[in-house]
């Protein structure tokens, strides 16, 4: 099924008809205070194990008020559909939408559905990331398994992402890595091979992007007049033959990085940007250390209050495929990408 996200979808705000106040998969009591996000990783070999697995995590959900989502492919989704005996109240995601956009959209898509939590209880998830097809993509949802355990400590979400043992190896090691705890037919058990999220951000290498080993279509070594610079790179991306409303999310993302590196870098800071059919990237770096943050621009830097400003990495993670953040020994750069076909 698909759905909207209302109360009556996701089965929010039930009693369990067993009567039961805790599941053996370790649920919380019925009635315990603000339950925090609970993040496993289920790595599974054949669609039987699957729904061996996944099917009850989900059934004992709801049987306890926790609210039932899946959020996977179809051939996945007519599985866990079938292990759920299509349970109505089982919320089905369109995955396309939600992992294929950009990783803001399944945040604010993943809060929203927290915030629908009956008091005490979670809204289980069984989800399936598509981590796209180029290394960059990959690299971006590599990122978001790991920032979501800080993005989501407070939400009362219990994840359970599930990884086909047949995806490549770098996939199921970020798998390992960026799950605390890991399900398999004999239970669910604290992870070994759980890396602190920061560390692992730390650790994970930026992508190469090829045109920026290519002279770029506009350069600037030491911005000093911000106003003439947009006007400059705006006369550039006008001539670029691409959808227009794409080409000026990306101009916005190139301003607030612009915008951020002198109002809050060192000088000098420096602009490259490139373009190609399909494709622009543009790299702004200066001389300071870059964002201390890990997990900098995966939310508002002050929370709710859009007014206090923090909002351009935020932003520009919205607006661009990639953003990659990089930092060596002669300062920092943030680096952004659109694509287009």
């Amino acid at each position: 099924m698909s759905g909207t996200m209302g109360d009556d979808a996701l089965g929010l705000g039930t009693t369990g008809s067993s009567g039961r106040h805790a599941d053996p998969t370790g649920a919380d009591p019925v009635g315990c205070a603000a339950p925090g996000f609970r993040h496993d990783a289920l790595l599974y070999d054949s669609a039987e194990e699957l729904a061996a697995i996944a099917g009850p995590f989900l059934l004992e959900g709801l049987a306890a008020g926790d609210g039932a989502v899946i959020a996977a492919g179809p051939d996945v989704t007519a599985v866990l559909r079938e292990a759920v005996d299509e349970d109505p109240l089982v919320l089905v995601l369109d995955r396309n939408a939600l992992y294929r956009s950009r990783t803001p959209t399944a945040i604010t898509t993943f809060r929203g559905l927290a915030e629908q939590a009956s008091p005490g209880r979670r809204v289980r998830v069984v989800g399936e990331v598509d981590f796209g097809a180029t290394a960059a993509d990959r690299h971006e949802w590599q990122r978001y398994e790991a920032v979501i355990n800080s993005a989501f400590a407070t939400s009362p979400l219990w994840g359970l992402c599930i990884f086909s043992t047949a995806l490549p190896e770098p996939l199921l090691t970020t798998a390992r890595q960026t799950h605390p705890h890991a399900v398999s037919a004999a239970g669910r058990t604290a992870n070994p091979g759980y890396v602190d999220p920061a560390a692992y951000l730390a650790g994970l290498p930026v992508p190469e992007e090829p045109l920026e080993h290519t002279p770029p279509a506009f350069a600037v070594d030491d911005v000093t007049d911000f106003v003439g610079l947009r006007r400059a790179v705006r006369r550039l991306l006008s001539a670029v033959d691409g959808p227009e409303d794409q080409i000026e999310d990306f101009l916005l993302a190139v301003d607030e990085m612009a915008s951020n590196g002198i109002r809050h870098g060192r000088r000098p800071v420096s602009l490259r940007l490139w373009t190609a059919p399909g494709r622009l990237v543009c790299t702004i770096g200066d001389s300071g250390g870059g964002p201390s943050d890990p997990f900098a621009g995966y939310g508002p830097a002050h929370g709710e209050d859009l007014s206090a400003g923090g909002m351009g990495l935020w932003l520009a993670r919205q607006l661009c495929d990639h953003v990659a953040l990089r930092r060596d020994a002669h300062g920092s750069s943030v680096r952004l990408v659109t694509r287009w076909t």
